[in-house]
Order: structure tokens, then C-alpha cells, then sequence
């Protein structure tokens, strides 16, 4: 490893790598940190490797139950912290000097995408953007859709599953999840590499409401194998879900992100080897009607994240 000196640091690390510390330090899990940031595990390895190298430390203690940070690794996650929050300060400062976009936004969206993504998004844009104001509607995928194609709201974000029919709408793919399934530490299932539909189907199944994407796209490939969807506990949240699983009552699907730090040696998370376990997060806005300034600017602001 090299000295630390100011010319390394500032030619050599990005603002990008130094959020992606920033978020290790919070997760304190590689896959965990990477999918939150919207890259992958290998390329996320690579940035700190290099941010640890310019630093000329080791920022991390890499133990079988995650990453934690060094008595270096936290001295520089205080610095990171600072250096944002002075960026965030130099932002609105900046907003000042323009007229600044002015509106009314309303945006429908899934409860997961609105847990996982949009409400960090949200603070942020607000933050950018002051005279704007958003309405946020939470409802079910296909009524998502529904609520943009028929003008009720001028941006939607839903998952792009089979069962969506989204043509009277522009559309651009911003982020993209995937659904593993989640198990009890001591279960059969825990050992395996990777599980199929049919494997699931042959347990106890722990579900959500419905009328979700998750359980839609479960349903529908239950159907396509020939059996139905039996459901031996449901509840309303992925949470309750989980906390079944915990107690060794049966099996769940959800998105790998969503798994918190403080459930990862409580549960065993297996790879669903399915097609449709990679779900494609979509921005959507009634075709043949240009997005308000408004509008675009948060567009811009999800797309560019």
C-alpha cells in the first residue's frame, strides 16, 4: 500500500467510491452495499481494494459475518459524512441563484420500490429542488400503471412483470432487483446453491398481500408448472413474513436488498434460479405527454442515481 498524500486522494478517488464506503460501513456486507448502490459485488470489491491502496490502510476487518470497519476505516467514515454533508449544503446554497423548478409532482409507486429506493430519493430531491411539491400514492403494481396511463399521476415506478400491460406509456428501466428466497438457518433448503419454483411450492409458503408484484410473479409461475399457489401463513408485510421464517414456520421469496443487517444470521438466503427473479424497475409517464419540468427533473434525479 501506498502513503496517503492529497494529490493521490484527489486524483485517484471519486465521490462515487466514497459513497460506496459509506455504505459498506452502514451494511457491513459487500453484496449488500453493492445492490443498495445499484452495482455489482466484483466491481464494488474492486473500488475499495483501490480506496484502501490510495489510503494506504486496511479500512475493513473482513470476518464470516461481515465487514467492520477499522479504527482508520471509522476515523475515515466521520470525514466521508462530513464531506457530504457540506455538499449537500453546497447544493441547496447553489439553488439559490437559480429561479428554481417550480410544481406539483404526484407519483404512484409499489411499497417495496418506496422502501428500497424512492423515499432516500425523495428526501434528496426535495432537498434540490424546494418548490416543488410531491404527492406520493402507494398502491399495488398493475394499479400503479394504471394510475399514469389514465393521468392520475404523472410518474409511476413498478416492476416490469409479465402481467402488466404498460403500452400507453413512455418508459426507462432506472434499476433492477432480484428475488431470493429465504429460509430457516436449520432447513433442507439452506445448503442448496440455488432453488426452482417447484421447490418452493413443495413447502410451507409464508406470503404477502396478493395483489403484489412478488406474489403475482409467484403465482403465475406455479400456474405455468401445472399447480396453484397454496399459502399456509399470510401477512401483511415482508417483515411479518420474515419473522415466520425466523421462527421456522415455512419459506418466503423477497428482494435480496430488503434483507436487514441484524436478520443475516438469523435466516439462509438461496438464490432462486428463475427467469423472473430479476425484476426491472421502471419509471413510467403517459405517452404523448411531455413530463412537466417538474417532473423531468426528478426523472432525471432517479436515472441518474
Amino acid at each position: 500500500m501506498t502513503v496517503l498524500s492529497v494529490h493521490n486522494l484527489t486524483r485517484r478517488v471519486d465521490l462515487f467510491t466514497l459513497r460506496l464506503f459509506l455504505t459498506v460501513v452502514e451494511e457491513q456486507q459487500m453484496r449488500r452495499a453493492a445492490l443498495r448502490e445499484n452495482i455489482t459485488p466484483s466491481a464494488a470489491t474492486r473500488r475499495l481494494q483501490e480506496l484502501e491502496e490510495v489510503v494506504g490502510v486496511d479500512l475493513f476487518d473482513r470476518l464470516p459475518g461481515g465487514m467492520i470497519p477499522t479504527p482508520a476505516g471509522e476515523v475515515l467514515a466521520r470525514h466521508v459524512r462530513l464531506l457530504f454533508a457540506n455538499l449537500d449544503v453546497m447544493r441547496r446554497e447553489m439553488v439559490e441563484f437559480s429561479e428554481g423548478v417550480r410544481g406539483h409532482v404526484v407519483i404512484s409507486s409499489t411499497s417495496t420500490i418506496i422502501v428500497h429506493f424512492l423515499a432516500r430519493e425523495i428526501a434528496e430531491f426535495a432537498r434540490d429542488f424546494p418548490l416543488v411539491e410531491i404527492e406520493l400514492q402507494e398502491d399495488a403494481n398493475a394499479n400503479v400503471v394504471s394510475a399514469a396511463t389514465s393521468g392520475k399521476a404523472d410518474v409511476a415506478l413498478f416492476y416490469a412483470t409479465d402481467d402488466i400491460r404498460s403500452e400507453a406509456l413512455d418508459i426507462v428501466e432506472f434499476r433492477t432487483d432480484r428475488l431470493v428466497a429465504v429460509v430457516p438457518r436449520t432447513h433442507a433448503l439452506a445448503g442448496r446453491a440455488s432453488v426452482t419454483t417447484r421447490d418452493l411450492l413443495e413447502e410451507n409458503l409464508i406470503g404477502i398481500a396478493p395483489h403484489t408484484s412478488m406474489m403475482t410473479q409467484l403465482r403465475n409461475a406455479a400456474s405455468l408448472l401445472g399447480s396453484e399457489l397454496r399459502v399456509k401463513y399470510r401477512v401483511s408485510t415482508i417483515e411479518a413474513a420474515r419473522s415466520l421464517v425466523k421462527a421456522g414456520l415455512g419459506v418466503m421469496i423477497q428482494p435480496e436488498s430488503m434483507l436487514p443487517s441484524e436478520d443475516v444470521n438469523k435466516v439462509a438466503i438461496v438464490a432462486l434460479d428463475e427467469p423472473w427473479a430479476l425484476r426491472r424497475l421502471c419509471i413510467g409517464t403517459k405517452r404523448g405527454e411531455p413530463p412537466s419540468a417538474a417532473a423531468k427533473a426528478l426523472i432525471a434525479q432517479l436515472t441518474d442515481s
